[in-house]
């Protein structure tokens, strides 16, 4: 597939910050040193950044797939077969792998045990609040025994690409309701939606706003230049305001975007290799707590990362080859066999971007990634 646009690169930096940041928690098991924690006085973490950038990316890229597929099943299985196939493999990994060469228990009893199970099971299936192995402890600390820390975003990504399609099959794909949904997202960061309702909420505007770009990517005049100068200065802004997380998703998605779009960019060949992004993630905590256990905690944050970036790297190329590609063919072989419309979208042509905006875009979806919540 021809990739004229840079959103291979954007989640390659994102998933790097991701685990950029978690260098620093799980060497420090803090997060005062992170430069964006720094820089904006406490508001956030660069890896943060990273996630929304994702989520953003996802929801313009989801929302141009429902439009361009011609079947709901085709649809909802593209979505299950970008998240949980990486997924299961990686919590396995996770569990008969790491959990077992770290487990302080006799590897006998350790495989006897249920709870090994039930973190196979519960993961798979996005019950990602199981997230501890029996005996197993990278370090000392309340975090220490986190197996897989940044799954959590996982469960939200499948609710937004349940709510979009919802949407779409009922007709109400549509900018007015976009642009409310970025609204209620907005809101829900004002409050802090995330303390009680899981982080769907929380996560809602980024996706949301992506959408929003998608219904808005046939509009020149909003991809202009100026546009991006000044949402780059309204994010800047946000900072002294303290608002810097309330006003991401109108300034910050919008660059992400923006960026990913941009004729004034030259297209990089990011994905040449594999689209790699979605590895990183899911596998970055473990392998960082990997290192900071064999280095007995003593591991500082640069080396922590130094190390487990090129690791993850590599794992990640793996996952992609010999699981996620494999699969997504799959999927996309049974496509082809040609089902009923999924509904009142699925019938529009696929659309060119114009040139003044950008040539189309992958229609494959961004992996969600997260840090663990600060």
């Amino acid at each position: 597939m021809d990739r004229h646009n840079n959103f291979d690169v954007l989640r390659l930096v994102a998933a790097t910050t991701v685990i950029f940041s978690h260098a620093f928690l799980l060497a420090e098991n803090s997060q005062d040193h992170d430069p964006l924690m720094i820089i904006t006085g406490g508001q956030t973490i660069l890896g943060l950044v990273g996630v929304f950038m994702f989520f953003t990316i996802s929801g313009y890229l989801v929302a141009q797939s429902f439009e361009t597929t011609r079947s709901s099943i085709v649809f909802l299985a593209k979505r299950a077969l970008r998240i949980f196939p990486g997924l299961i493999v990686c919590v396995l990994v996770c569990a008969f792998v790491i959990g077992a060469a770290v487990t302080r228990l006799p590897l006998r009893e350790y495989l006897a045990r249920p709870e090994t199970y039930l973190f196979v099971a519960h993961n798979s299936i996005l019950d990602i609040y199981y997230n501890r192995l029996p005996g197993v402890e990278f370090w000392n600390g309340l975090i220490g025994g986190i197996v897989n820390g940044p799954l959590w975003s996982l469960p939200c990504e499948a609710m937004l690409y349940l709510m979009l399609f919802v949407l779409g099959a009922c007709g109400r794909l549509t900018l007015p309701v976009v642009l409310g949904l970025v609204a209620i997202g907005v809101g829900a960061l004002w409050v802090d939606a995330s303390k009680f309702i899981g982080g769907v909420f929380w996560l809602l505007g980024f996706f949301a706003a992506g959408m929003c770009c998608y219904k808005l990517r046939a509009v020149p005049a909003f991809w202009r230049r100026r546009w991006a100068l000044l949402a780059l200065a309204g994010l800047a802004l946000s900072i002294p305001a303290k608002l810097f997380l309330v006003c991401f998703p109108i300034f910050g998605s919008y660059l992400t975007i923006w960026l990913a779009l941009t004729p004034r960019l030259r297209p990089l060949p990011a994905a040449r290799y594999g689209d790699i992004s979605y590895g990183l993630y899911i596998y970055g905590w473990p392998i960082e707590q990997c290192v900071v256990y064999a280095s007995g905690q003593t591991a500082p944050w640069w080396l922590v990362f130094a190390i487990s970036l090129p690791v993850t790297a590599a794992v990640a190329f793996l996952s992609w080859h010999l699981v996620e590609k494999r699969c997504r063919w799959r999927g996309r072989s049974s496509a082809a066999r040609g089902m009923p419309a999924a509904g009142p979208a699925a019938d529009a042509a696929i659309r060119r971007v114009p040139a003044a905006v950008a040539p189309d875009a992958s229609a494959g979806c961004a992996a969600a990634s997260a840090p663990t919540r600060p």
